[in-house]
């Protein structure tokens, strides 16, 4: 009876999913600096006619803390003439090595920055720790003429949700961040546990490193979410991404008994790499989200972490792994079918 049940759920959905948006993939080639796989970015931003592109800043490794951006004039010229070589600019992180530090002192392991928000000159960052540690981090900072300046009295901690073992969850940090009016929402790589899923929301004109969070209830949402844009009052698209690897990343993993979804990362029982962009939406108090477009399988197994809304489409980026080495960064551009 519950198969019967999918079934029909599943077939009822085919109509809506052929009304749904399709997109042509434009590949962007990037100057050697940018497509430097080590930069692992792992998020997008547009503000004030750039495109910033986050490096994950890995300080562990003796990464650089930076920025780069690139005017959205010269992508639209590149998406034209796909031989020009893309202007860029490179915007060091002020205060994040102090940041980190701070972090250490009270136990907590910077690994990275993973999601980016830009209002005017606001700039709001999250920092993922290594497994083991109980909270994740907001930061805040501005946009000065040739850097970004961190505020060394922001370090917002961001509670991990655990598993219902009372474990924490392998590799899962805050990977995305929205800013909707006065709040910024932050939202959690992991989002299927069985009961209770949320995203945090803070009041942005008061972050401090006091700053408390409510929850907003989210439904259940299969696989990993790697990256958020906003696209609309109240609506977000997002990258719903699929590893197929083992050992611990095998809590992405959906049951064989969600034939739904088990379906779309099993190809004869095999598990398969699978991405799409899904639509958020915040209803009053709540969240939902909704399918929009499946990735072409050869670009399903980029590790996707970065999107930005532009004009009808999306630009979206790999932190550097791809199905074949060498690694490299890949930016593309996701351009609405007329």
């Amino acid at each position: 009876m519950n198969y019967l049940a999918t079934l029909l759920l599943s077939c009822s959905c085919l109509p809506a999913l052929a009304q749904q948006p399709q997109f042509t993939v434009r590949s962007l080639s990037l100057p050697k600096e940018l497509e430097y796989y080590d930069n692992q970015f792992s998020g997008l931003a547009i503000s004030g006619g750039r495109l910033f592109l986050m490096s994950e800043s890995r300080l562990q490794d003796n990464a650089e803390a930076k920025l780069y951006t690139v005017q959205l004039a010269d992508l639209d010229r590149k998406l034209t003439d796909t031989a020009y070589v893309l202007p860029f600019r490179k915007l060091p992180i002020i205060n994040l090595a102090t940041l980190r530090a701070k972090m250490k002192q009270v136990g907590q392991s910077y690994e990275g920055l993973e999601a980016l928000s830009i209002t005017k000159d606001e700039v709001y960052l999250s920092v993922e720790t290594a497994t083991p540690s109980t909270n994740c981090y907001l930061l805040k900072g501005h946009l000065r003429a040739g850097a970004v300046v961190l505020d060394t009295t922001c370090l917002v901690p961001v509670p991990k949700p655990l598993a219902t073992d009372g474990s924490h969850i392998y590799n899962a940090g805050f990977e995305a961040l929205a800013k909707l009016g006065k709040q910024l929402v932050t939202f959690f790589e992991f989002n299927s546990f069985p009961s209770k899923n949320y995203a945090y929301a803070y009041d942005s004109r008061r972050l401090r490193s006091t700053s408390t969070a409510h929850q907003l209830p989210f439904d259940q949402l299969p696989f990993r979410l790697t990256d958020i844009t906003a696209t609309g009052k109240s609506h977000f698209t997002a990258i719903n991404y699929f590893f197929k690897g083992e050992g611990q990343d095998t809590v992405y993993r959906t049951p064989a008994a969600d034939l739904l979804n088990a379906r779309l990362i099993r190809d004869k029982g095999v598990f398969k790499n699978y991405c799409r962009l899904i639509d958020i939406e915040l209803k009053g108090a709540s969240i939902s989200w909704q399918p929009v477009w499946e990735f072409p399988e050869q670009y399903s197994s980029y590790n996707w972490e970065g999107i930005a809304a532009y004009k009808e489409g999306y630009f979206i980026i790999n932190d550097k792994y791809s199905p074949a080495k060498p690694y490299r960064t890949t930016l593309l551009y996701l351009q609405k079918a007329k």
